[in-house]
């Protein structure tokens, strides 16, 4: 099923981000945490492609599983960073061959030393977006946004000028990056829909379950940490399942208060847990329920 089917349904969604293993000793756990929020039956599950620059070769392996195990709609991070039109290429031609209908288009961290390597055809996603929907593969493909502007733009006018141009080469729709205050999202929809960016928005969520995660959230997306939040981490964090308990009431809190303001799609970044992903769930089972 192509996601933008889901997205355009008039019912409330939830999805889950997985990530597949950096190492091939872990790849049983990985895929058995996948499974277990598979078993949740989710709207969808998009699957990473690998941080900080990195490639996963178990990206499809895992999103293949899911898709077939458990028909679970499934979508694929890909990204372009350091690599070549060749490889781009040969990765699109084995999203086909594995039956890969929805692709997630992204740039990818850059690595350090890029500039001085000259490795990589590719500078932004856009040049993705392209490709992808050149390749004769059909693809349903979504993009990325940034409700609080993207690390490496000046302004959030510039940022949204370049999201249009990627909606415009052919993203079907857009998952924003982890944000803790929902007014930033909604001060956001309103410029990009009055920019003439009209694709469905997935809000991405991401559940802090334990302390030491609000400095990676922080350096990696550059999220702002409201004080309600910063006051649960001060009284919490220093007790694992406190925090862990307060993080999912907080995110729940989060998606609630989405809905009610109609929006419609959530994607929640689960880290591999299957047991706070359950949790979050439940905690919206009647809400989900009714519609």
């Amino acid at each position: 099923m192509r996601i933008i089917d889901i997205l355009k349904r008039d019912s409330l969604s939830v999805s889950f981000e997985v990530f597949p293993p950096k190492y091939d000793t872990s790849f049983e756990s990985v895929r058995q945490a996948t499974e277990e929020i598979a078993k949740l039956s989710p709207a969808f599950m998009s699957v990473t492609y690998g941080a900080g620059g990195g490639v996963s070769r178990y990206t499809l392996d895992i999103a293949k599983n899911i898709m077939e195990k458990y028909s679970v709609p499934t979508l694929a991070h890909l990204t372009c960073v350091s690599s070549s039109k060749e490889t781009v290429a040969q990765r699109i031609s084995d999203m086909k061959e594995a039956g890969i209908k929805n692709v997630m288009a992204l740039r990818g961290d850059r690595l350090t030393d890029e500039a001085d390597s000259g490795i990589s055809d590719y500078r932004y996603a856009v040049d993705l977006v392209r490709e992808l929907r050149a390749s004769g593969g059909d693809f349903c493909i979504g993009g990325a946004c940034y409700p609080e502007v993207h690390p490496e733009s000046s302004c959030q006018k510039e940022d949204i000028k370049y999201l249009k141009e990627k909606v415009d080469a052919g993203c079907d729709f857009l998952t924003t990056q982890m944000f803790f205050d929902n007014n930033l999202l909604y001060n956001f929809l309103y410029k990009i829909r009055e920019a003439g960016i009209t694709v469905p928005i997935v809000a991405g969520i991401m559940p802090i379950t334990n302390a030491n995660q609000v400095e990676r959230a922080i350096k990696l997306s550059g999220s702002f940490m409201p004080q309600r939040f910063k006051s649960i981490v001060d009284k919490f964090g220093s007790d694992p399942l406190a925090m862990k308990q307060a993080g999912i009431a907080y995110a729940t809190d989060q998606i609630i208060d989405l809905f009610a303001n109609n929006i419609t799609n959530i994607h929640i970044y689960s880290m591999n847990k299957p047991d706070v992903a359950q949790k979050i769930q439940s905690n919206l089972s009647d809400i989900l329920g009714k519609l």
